[in-house]
């Protein structure tokens, strides 16, 4: 294929030029100053609503809060990928702790507007939300009311909102910089490289089964050394946040989780009770894939191993052109939107040391942009990962026009926008085979993907779900996560996976982002919700793509059950909604098997 020339390093001196010396960047953290000092001042004079002709009173507050939110979430997203992309940049941490501060500021004023709205009367507010002005921002503000904690007064919840930058929230960048400045020593190929763990990570689908088992013994070696370390890091998150939850009267620890997700406790039940149910086929697969390369069993270091060693890699380039091609195929605002996230280089693709090892897409809701990053490293595993985060990133784009206040959606939806988009590249792949071997390639990758979210964010979801428990009595020790690790584990792939990494609670980031408690069971609702809406996709070709965009632009005004039942007619909260995603996941697994049987042709 003809190089195109599409940049491996993101631009982000369009956003802020200079990188962590940009003077741009420090006028703006001064305007966010002036935004927040602004805030308060129309905070503190905002007061219990009386009447219900007041609106314009609470149309003031929402619309500053707006205009913060988007300034701010620039600030926060720069920050992030500065550090990202050189996790040995001093700069960034005195920078990260000037927009934590903004950040803890930010967060008091919202919690008194909460409280005011709701000390109103509820006949006065049923008025006060029907007005006209406040049509956009009903949803939010009827959800601010509805679940805000009445039990903790001011000076509590100020004083929470200030322990949170340099306790909470700092144990979670403390982890993210620990593991970003963890060196990995790998013998690839009988050469010694010296790797961040993105990039020891990345060799995980090596073609060379040496090459993996070397990388996955390595990192479970610099796991065990520090796994004090991480058990401390992981203690203090759960400490911190289950003293806020018994202050203020949360009973379970789901219960958050669940209000963030716009997602009712019934809706995520039946959604694993069917996970439960379909383990085998999976098992099936990974057995069958044991098998083939000559194990009894699915070794964990073999689990991403491409089924054909002599796979050829994919230059960045090639990648760049094949997403380009398919996104095309779905409609006309994806395929422009693609092409300026390469052509305008949005996205940090290089292979290189010191960089963060957790791909992402960083939103810039103030300049109408994103920024994608992660390691590529040649293989249709990288390629699929670079679909994923370009799947958020259209999710940004199509909330452009939305007010700041609604832009805000929650993780099971972002999930479902970058599936959606791995589904594109997967059915036009699938379309395009020409042998058993190309289908099988292709049919593997779709069901690591199955396997990820009915087993290991399944395993995820119970070793949390236990953990928490058990840190409601204090301290769990190393040896106890261990543990527990082990067992939700088992549970969740069926017995099928040979010597897991039980220290999957160290390098796993959720468990320690301290914005996203139980950033597990998004993954996988994202993941059936959009193998449901793929489908109807399918029946109507491109006029779907308007669909689509309405879909993700409700995304942050409505809870998923209602959203669901407006764009699609379908009861989330029953399995046989459920069913239809899983029954498709099924049918790859049974292909996979029939492909791979001693009776199978080409």
């Amino acid at each position: 294929m003809e190089k195109t020339g599409y940049q491996k390093n993101w631009n982000l001196d369009e956003i802020f030029q200079g990188g962590s010396k940009s003077d741009e960047f420090l006028i703006h953290l001064k305007r966010l100053e002036i935004l927040v000092q602004d805030l308060q001042r129309c905070v503190n004079s905002f007061t219990t609503p009386l009447a219900t002709n007041e609106a314009a009173n609470l149309l003031k507050i929402v619309e500053d809060i707006g205009e913060f939110r988007i300034h701010l979430s620039q600030a926060n997203s720069f920050i992030t990928c500065l550090f990202a992309e050189n996790t040995k940049d001093q700069e960034v941490a005195s920078l990260r702790g000037k927009v934590a501060q903004l950040v803890s500021r930010f967060e008091k004023e919202i919690s008194k507007v909460k409280k005011v709205l709701a000390n109103t009367k509820q006949d006065i507010w049923e008025g006060l939300i029907e007005a006209k002005e406040l049509e956009d921002y009903r949803f939010i503000l009827n959800e601010w009311r509805e679940n805000t904690v009445m039990h903790l007064a001011d000076e509590e919840q100020n004083l929470i909102a200030d322990l949170m930058a340099d306790g909470y929230h700092a144990w979670g960048h403390f982890y993210t910089a620990l593991v970003g400045s963890i060196n990995v020593k790998v013998q690839v190929e009988g050469e010694e490289k010296n790797l961040s763990v993105g990039q020891a990570i990345n060799l995980r689908s090596h073609p060379n089964e040496e090459v993996r088992k070397e990388s996955h013994h390595a990192l479970e070696s610099i796991w065990k050394e520090k796994e004090e370390l991480f058990a401390k890091i992981l203690n203090h998150i759960a400490g911190f946040r289950l003293q806020v939850y018994k202050k203020s009267g949360v009973k379970s620890v789901l219960e958050v989780p669940l209000k963030e997700n716009r997602l009712k406790e019934e809706t995520m039940n039946a959604m694993w009770s069917v996970v439960s149910k379909y383990k085998k086929p999976f098992s099936n697969y990974l057995n069958r894939k044991a098998e083939m390369m000559g194990n009894s069993s699915m070794k964990a270091y073999n689990f991403w191993a491409p089924i054909n060693n002599s796979v050829k890699k994919i230059g960045y380039d090639e990648a760049a052109e094949l997403i380009i091609n398919h996104f095309t195929q779905f409609g006309p605002e994806l395929e422009a939107f693609v092409k300026q996230a390469f052509h305008e280089a949005w996205i940090e693709a290089e292979d290189r040391a010191n960089k963060s090892a957790v791909p992402f897409c960083a939103g810039f809701p103030l300049t109408g942009e994103s920024r994608v990053f992660m390691t590529f490293g040649g293989t249709l595993l990288n390629v699929l990962t670079l679909v994923h985060e370009l799947g958020h990133a259209f999710h940004n784009y199509a909330m452009k026009s939305v007010n700041g206040l609604n832009k805000s959606y929650p993780m099971s939806m972002a999930e479902t926008a970058s599936t959606f988009s791995e589904m594109i590249i997967f059915d036009a792949a699938l379309k395009k085979a020409k042998s058993k071997e190309e289908k099988l390639i292709i049919l593997d990758e779709k069901l690591k993907r199955s396997v990820m979210n009915f087993m290991n964010i399944h395993s995820r979801f119970l070793f949390e779900q236990r953990f928490y428990e058990e840190r409601k009595e204090g301290i769990v020790s190393s040896s106890r996560l261990n543990q527990l690790m082990e067992d939700a584990i088992y549970e969740s792939y069926n017995g099928s996976l040979e010597q897991p990494s039980n220290y999957s609670w160290v390098w796993t980031p959720h468990y320690y982002m301290t914005k996203s408690p139980f950033y597990n069971f998004p993954y996988t609702f994202g993941y059936l919700f959009a193998l449901s809406i793929f489908a109807k996709a399918k029946e109507k070709g491109k006029e779907f793509e308007k669909d689509y965009l309405n879909l993700l632009r409700d995304s942050g005004s409505m809870i998923a059950e209602d959203l669901v039942m407006k764009h699609l007619g379908e009861d989330i909260t029953s399995e046989e909604f459920w069913e239809k995603g899983m029954a498709l996941c099924v049918k790859d697994a049974e292909e996979y098997m029939k492909l791979t049987s001693s009776n199978a042709t080409e």
